[in-house]
């Protein structure tokens, strides 16, 4: 696991380059790590997760998975509990976290990109969840994340045909918010990066405990907790600069 700061972007690279990113407990374990520590950096305005060697992530190690179930059930749970909570840590980090996805996104890199706030893609990248080809089932959050994010339809169809698509098909499909073509993938991530740590950091992480917490709460009491924070937010300093800087803008 590669983990730097530059400008406020907190990069985390999964750094497998011959197994293409696959995730063992080592892994998940440097994973939330990763995530933890740089929630807890108030410099860190943004946070991206990418892959090495030109792709994303290929899903569970399948070695790791055999040595795993050669000692038991609970040792065998130990990946995909440890995967899950660091997916898990993504949602509860305050500022948001964007997967650039190329190449091989598959079954858990699948999952790492639903876990994520915002996914960028590239046009070429090969996404699915491919466990029902191998007569295996998620086991990284599929089957609770995905019907939340697609809907039912769209997901069991993913989830039972174990089909492939690209970047282009999850933009359209609602997975990803951006597809690019290969060659300026990279240099767009870094310029949509550099466009979210050049934002304030306190309005960033406000929108995303808004949008975070109102799913999980319904629409009218996720209506007042928008209200009352954004009439704090304009009663304070915040506020004043906002307002400020809008004005200018329309001046200028």
């Amino acid at each position: 696991m590669l983990v730097e700061v530059r400008e406020h972007i907190g990069w985390i690279t999964l750094n497998r380059p011959d197994r293409m990113n696959a995730v063992n407990v080592a892994l998940a374990r440097a994973l939330g790590a990763a995530l933890t520590g740089l929630g807890q950096r108030t410099d860190v305005h943004a946070v991206i997760i990418r892959g090495s060697g030109g792709n994303f992530c290929a899903g569970g190690d399948f070695d790791e998975v055999q040595r795993l179930r050669a000692d038991g059930p609970d040792a065998l749970r130990t990946l995909f509990t440890t995967f899950k909570d660091a997916c898990d840590v993504i949602a509860g980090l305050p500022v948001p976290v964007v997967a650039a996805v190329d190449g091989v996104a598959m079954a858990g890199g699948f999952e790492l990109m639903q876990a994520a706030d915002i996914v960028l893609v590239c046009e070429q990248a090969r996404i699915a969840d491919n466990h029902v080809n191998f007569g295996m089932i998620p086991g990284g959050g599929s089957t609770a994340r995905l019907p939340r994010i697609l809907g039912r339809q769209q997901a069991l169809g993913l989830l039972l045909s174990g089909d492939k698509f690209s970047g282009i098909d999850a933009v359209r499909i609602g997975l990803a918010y951006r597809a690019f073509a290969p060659e300026v993938f990279h240099d767009s991530v870094q310029a949509f990066a550099a466009r979210l740590a050049g934002r304030d950091r306190s309005a960033l992480t406000a929108i995303k405990e808004l949008v975070v917490a109102g799913l999980d709460t319904d629409l009218a009491a996720a209506n007042r907790h928008e209200t009352d924070a954004v009439v704090a937010r304009l009663s304070g300093s915040a506020g004043q600069a906002g307002v400020s800087a809008f004005k200018n803008r329309e001046t200028t």
